[in-house]
């Protein structure tokens, strides 16, 4: 029998009631955010969270980013000090997800929180995530909406491709325009901790916080989302740093490389350019259509030195766990 494929809809009015309407229900609607898409589930709803981790195959110990419309509803769901509210002011709505100690009194149900006594926030830059939030009156989870440990979904089909039927409806929002997920920054202790890479980075916070720390813990015991070895990874091994490619590899280029090896099935450039923004854009769209090219593996190229280390940071870091989850298939 062949699978229901979900809902790609629009995000009118008419559609955004309608997403709310399933996730006041329990069900799971997928949504646009400048990073990557979400899947969306009521945060306070147990039944619901619990069919996320399923629907993505995801481990229970690994917790949830909790998306809210707005810096105030964190107040109500975290214990918020001044250096806190110092860098929701500044970053807010945006690419970072902050972890906080969690209020007792909170909704929001354990399992999203993998029962830590902690709890991830993020206020997306996006008007239909927003939308979406506020329409629901309850904060959402919203982890990457495709199957653990896969690639992140940048467009509706990639969703689509990857939850089909598990998702009720996909709220349209065309490619991420940031394109790697949020920065991870813990605040539960007086030193900040930047646990996962992105758009945001240390140099960018010191000014609030000082020196930031870098870190990505403990990937067996993970106390935020992100944290996981076995993370981003195509379905076809990825190697790094590749000086030459087989005629049943496809490669993945960056930048105008004059030492770029000929041949391959397919060969993709993440930026023809060498800017490293477009390069994050394009990163798991494009690691998405070679997966599907045919090809035995995926050779990368060497990236570029670079003193820029914000999305650098964090597209290095999604290239490394994606080539260390392809050994440990």
């Amino acid at each position: 029998m062949q699978k229901r494929q979900p809902i790609i809809a629009q995000p009118t009015p008419e559609n955004l009631a309608k997403a709310a309407e399933t996730l006041r229900n329990g069900g799971l609607v997928a949504f646009p955010t400048e990073t990557v898409y979400g899947l969306g589930a009521d945060a306070t709803n147990r039944d619901a969270v619990a069919r996320v981790y399923a629907a993505k195959g995801r481990p229970a110990h690994n917790p949830l980013i909790v998306h809210i419309a707005d810096s105030v509803a964190a107040e109500s769901l975290a214990l918020i000090d001044e250096r806190t509210r110092a860098v929701m002011a500044q970053f807010w709505p945006g690419p970072l997800t902050l972890v906080l100690p969690h209020r007792p009194d909170s909704p929001i149900t354990d399992m999203a929180r993998a029962g830590l006594n902690t709890i991830a926030l993020r206020c997306p830059n996006h008007a239909t995530a927003r939308q979406l939030i506020a329409l629901t009156g309850r904060p959402l989870v919203g982890p990457s909406a495709n199957p653990s440990g896969r690639l992140s979904p940048t467009t509706p089909l990639h969703v689509a491709d990857g939850l089909g039927e598990a998702v009720a409806m996909i709220l349209s929002g065309g490619q991420c325009d940031i394109g790697v997920e949020s920065s991870v920054l813990d605040l539960t202790t007086n030193q900040a901790v930047l646990l996962r890479p992105g758009a945001i980075n240390a140099v960018m916070l010191a000014p609030l916080l000082g020196d930031v720390r870098q870190s990505i813990g403990n990937p067996d015991q993970p106390s935020a989302p992100g944290q996981l070895l076995r993370h981003y990874a195509p379905r076809l091994p990825l190697r790094l740093n590749a000086r030459d490619v087989a005629a049943d590899e496809a490669f993945l280029n960056f930048g105008p490389n004059p030492f770029a090896p000929k041949g391959g099935v397919m060969r993709r450039n993440l930026s023809e350019a060498g800017d490293w923004e477009e390069a994050a854009h394009n990163l798991f769209a494009m690691l998405a259509d070679l997966e599907t090219s045919g090809a035995r593996a995926i050779a990368v190229a060497p990236l570029p030195d670079t003193q820029d280390y914000g999305i650098a940071d964090a597209l290095r870091d999604r290239l490394t766990r994606a080539a260390a989850a392809s050994h440990h298939e």
